[in-house]
């Protein structure tokens, strides 16, 4: 029997892209993606899901004998912060139903998308290790780590196959960005291609994890794709790639853009990001499942640049 893949929240930032890589896979006809909204450029199998609802994934799992659950329906930091009980509930009871239904129905893998959210102020800040003790100070970081504790309950109690990763700021011309605290890095990027002048919602200085869409569907799929045996963490595996601050971003963008200029009002984002990590160390996935970063900034910002001004070239055409 073919695996057949059932994606919620697969209209957000990484679920659009990582639903297109999982169709290139396993075939458009065996991915099922799901979302509350429909998305009118969408290729493939589409379904409404409202993933608060228990009955409707079950009814989704069963219809279409789904083997395989990637979770990517969640509300990230910034707009969490706007309502934090509507995020804690939302955040943490489509992921319980995720693992219920997936228990119950004898689902093969589910993904988890965890985040550096998880992480508190005292947390070391440079190259912060995998297993330091979790105390988040966003709604977003509390209802992941809350997450990544259940993803392991149902290994440990019922052998339900989850698998997760914390996500650095994802990066990607793919898709707008979706209300995470490190999406200024994108909203850069397409104020340099319109030649505009940014104002950025972090301070110069504010140097944060991040990673290039490519490589953070690559990782998803790396692990989900990885040995049984080779995923000795059942919480969530730190995965790095680049760090930096919106300095050091606008002199990448600038060796392209001499012109470009970015202005600095922090806002409320800018506490969220002092709690946060400035890098990780994701030393336990390079050696569990050989994960491995193949972009840094300048590859990055070329390879965004260059894709950027395709979709502005056609959006005008």
């Amino acid at each position: 029997m073919k695996d057949k893949i059932l994606i919620t929240g697969a209209n957000g930032q990484l679920g659009s892209v990582l639903t297109k890589a999982l169709q290139n896979i396993y075939g458009i006809d065996n991915v099922i993606a799901t979302d509350i909204k429909f998305n009118a450029s969408f290729k493939g199998h589409f379904e409404f899901l409202d993933a608060t609802d228990f009955k409707s994934i079950t009814y989704v799992i069963k219809e279409h004998d789904i083997t395989e659950v990637y979770h990517m329906a969640a509300i990230l930091s910034a707009s969490g912060e706007q309502q934090p009980l509507r995020t804690w509930e939302i955040n943490n009871q489509t992921f319980l139903n995720v693992l219920e239904a997936s228990r119950i129905h004898g689902i093969k893998k589910v993904f988890y998308p965890s985040s550096i959210a998880v992480y508190g102020t005292n947390a070391p800040k440079n190259n912060t290790p995998q297993d330091f003790f979790l105390t988040p100070t966003t709604v977003y970081g509390m209802s992941k780590a809350a997450g990544e504790n259940w993803a392991n309950y149902y290994f440990l109690k019922y052998g339900l196959d989850v698998r997760s990763l914390r996500y650095p700021g994802v990066i990607g011309h793919q898709t707008s960005p979706g209300g995470g605290t490190t999406d200024y890095a994108v909203d850069a990027y397409h104020y340099a291609v319109k030649g505009e002048t940014f104002t950025c919602f972090l301070k110069e200085t504010a140097s944060l994890p991040m990673i290039y869409m490519d490589d953070a569907i690559r990782a998803t799929i790396e692990l989900m794709q990885a040995p049984t045996n080779a995923i000795k963490t059942r919480t969530s595996y730190n995965i790095a790639s680049i760090s930096f601050n919106p300095e050091e971003l606008k002199a990448a963008i600038s060796k392209i853009f001499p012109k470009f200029k970015m202005i600095y009002k922090p806002d409320f984002r800018q506490e969220i990001a002092d709690s946060w990590p400035n890098s990780i160390d994701d030393t336990i996935a390079r050696t569990d499942w050989g994960w491995k970063p193949n972009f840094d900034l300048e590859a990055m910002t070329k390879d965004m640049i260059k894709h950027l001004k395709q979709n502005y070239k056609t959006e005008n055409a």
